[in-house]
């Protein structure tokens, strides 16, 4: 009887781990980099400025990434390897150092913007000082990433994406009061720009979305959480669980997104200094009261403390690949903190600091997604899950679109320097 009941209680257990709740998870902690503070800035600035005028971008941007984030956990599931290592078993010294370099740059980028911007919210809510509540975002993220390494991935998935809601609610918040032009918000869905200025910040909102270290590291999150080769789950039926995934943590994370762009364009256009976070903040307390104010920066500290965290997984991961050395979690979450309070003492404007963070991601984001691409469409790598010809048409689209707006990027910057 007690064999019984002891087998009946492993079946519930084996039937509630097949079940598509459970599987959900990796996706939506990839996701936290899609909402994090440099997209506050770069969104919130693009509303003030233009309007509704670059909803367009956002739209694209969340397309590209649900399609992206998607390839990056294939990858990962398939191969049983993340993305970064894949490429440095492929690449020769030389190249794979040359690679390495500019992934840590981008997620040394990511960090920045990460820990400025929960800087900034501890200001707002308790008027610390920049560099302060920088020491204190540091101190959180060790927090959170210690419980990954004592506790494992699932609890720190909990944690995640409990911020992760936290971050909706504040920044959703304020949509509840503003009225929104939706007919004015319909035609920014149609593509185009209103000078260099809006090209530059056209690029920083798609380095906000896609971003090179949340492909980077969703590869690695899916082969933490359902292990390599010795998984005890079919591949198919993880497969099609990762596309819910995918599907409803960026649907989140671009519906948060785009809210953040039509709250500044209804409540703050043309009011003077809402081009920053902290004038933005205070001109959103000012028109629609200190409540929605403090969501708003409540939403952002969320957001800080998240994104900063998954970032230091993503640089792990991006060092373990490709230089085959592993940092501690909490050692290379020491080191990286640095260049942020740097940029804090030092007195750099933190609402430009995170949008030209921005900028440099965009700049990143092809040497992340074109060997994605290739990887995905490898026979020899993938196997009878190598990706087909209309999925590798969508990608390849995607791909010469971010490298198009990268390429006006950089001509305008030559041009106005």
């Amino acid at each position: 009887m007690a064999a019984e009941v002891e087998s009946a209680r492993t079946s519930r257990s084996v039937g509630a781990r097949r079940s598509l709740p459970w599987l959900l998870g990796p996706a939506f902690v990839a996701a936290v980099a899609y909402v994090d503070p440099g997209n506050v800035a770069a969104n919130v600035t693009a509303g003030a400025r233009y309007g509704y005028l670059l909803v367009w971008v956002l739209v694209v941007a969340n397309t590209i990434a649900v399609l992206v984030q998607y390839l990056s956990a294939r990858l990962g599931l398939v191969t049983g390897r993340s993305l970064p290592q894949v490429l440095g078993d492929r690449m020769r010294r030389g190249p794979r150092l040359a690679y390495w370099a500019q992934a840590e740059l981008v997620a040394a980028a990511t960090d920045l913007a990460e820990v400025v911007g929960g800087a900034i919210a501890l200001r707002l809510l308790f008027g610390l000082p920049l560099v302060v509540g920088g020491l204190i975002v540091g101190a959180v993220s060790l927090g959170l990433l210690m419980v990954q390494t004592r506790r494992g991935q699932r609890p720190f998935e909990g944690i995640v994406i409990g911020l992760l809601v936290v971050i909706a609610v504040g920044f959703l918040a304020g949509l509840t009061v503003a009225p929104v032009d939706w007919s004015s918000a319909a035609g920014g869905l149609v593509p185009g720009f209103d000078g260099p200025d809006s090209v530059l910040l056209a690029a920083s909102m798609l380095g906000a979305t896609v971003m090179p270290h949340a492909i980077y590291v969703h590869s690695s999150l899916v082969r933490d959480r359902f292990g390599g080769a010795d998984r005890a789950m079919p591949l198919g039926r993880l497969l099609r669980a990762t596309r819910w995934d995918v599907i409803g943590s960026l649907g989140l994370a671009g519906t948060v997104n785009i809210a953040m762009l039509l709250l500044a364009a209804s409540a703050l256009s043309g009011v003077a200094g809402t081009d920053s976070i902290d004038g933005a903040h205070a001109a959103i307390a000012t028109a629609l009261g200190p409540v929605i104010g403090t969501a708003f920066a409540i939403g952002l500290l969320a957001s800080g403390l998240a994104s900063t965290s998954v970032g230091a997984y993503a640089g792990a991961t991006i060092m373990a690949g490709l230089l085959h050395v592993r940092v501690p979690l909490l050692v290379r979450r020491v080191v990286t903190l640095i260049p942020a309070l740097v940029v804090l003492g030092v007195g750099v404007d933190p609402t430009w600091a995170l949008v030209l963070s921005q900028v440099l991601l965009s700049l990143g984001i092809p040497f992340a997604l074109i060997p994605l691409v290739r990887l995905n469409g490898d026979r020899t790598l993938m196997g009878q899950h190598a990706a087909g010809r209309r999925l590798l048409v969508l990608a390849w689209t995607a791909v010469g679109l971010v490298v198009a707006l990268n390429v006006a990027l950089v001509v305008l910057t030559v041009r106005a320097a």
